[in-house]
């Protein structure tokens, strides 16, 4: 039999409680890892875990900036420019993105506070994080503003016009999880690794 369910009402409840609830009930999420640049030319390079991939024709791929006053460095860029750049986060520089996600004061350059490296890209302004090991360059397709609430937040949608892949994870354009090490985020300061995997045909109808 089984056990019996809590019925939530989000609206009877404080929002913090309600975020709490939910990044614990959608897990694990993929990290966005990314990065940015002022119209004045400053870096700057943040985590997201509200991110996925949207389409494959084009290929585009969203995240959800939450809101914050004055608004996110990472947001106001992507408004300014219409361009950014999804970094892959590996085990090897899970210490290096978290450095990342700290409350800096506007200006401050992650790339330095990480010690992470940024790479000219090809076709959009934001630097690519060296040590990743896929790199997405975006250009806008559109920022829906879901809701300005103070546990609210906005939605970039990007196209993705440039691949970089380190040529060990690729093969017929499959990506092989073995090297990529990838990690994923769950409740509070939780996080999670992707070694333990298994695999379900899905049915033929």
């Amino acid at each position: 039999m089984p056990e019996e369910k809590l019925i939530i009402d989000p609206a009877a409840h404080p929002a913090l409680s309600i975020y709490k609830l939910l990044i614990g009930s959608v897990v694990p999420r993929p990290i966005a890892f990314v990065s940015s640049i002022s119209a004045d030319g400053v870096y700057n390079l943040a985590p997201f875990s509200f991110f996925n991939a949207v389409c494959a024709e084009p290929p585009v791929i969203t995240f959800a900036c939450g809101v914050r006053v004055p608004e996110k460095d990472t947001l106001a860029n992507v408004r300014a420019t219409g361009e950014f750049v999804v970094n892959s986060v590996s085990e090897e520089i899970a210490a290096q993105m978290n450095l990342c996600s700290g409350e800096y004061i506007a200006g401050v350059d992650e790339f330095q506070v990480s010690g992470l490296t940024p790479v000219r890209s090809d076709l959009v302004r934001p630097p690519r994080v060296a040590e990743s090991l896929i790199n997405m360059e975006c250009k806008v397709v559109q920022i829906v503003d879901v809701s300005k609430r103070p546990h609210g937040g906005s939605l970039v949608i990007g196209e993705v016009v440039r691949f970089h892949i380190n040529r060990g994870l690729f093969e017929n354009f499959r990506i092989d999880p073995e090297e990529l090490h990838a990690i994923g985020r769950m409740g509070g300061a939780g996080y999670t690794r992707t070694r333990d995997r298994f695999e379900m045909e899905r049915p033929r109808v």
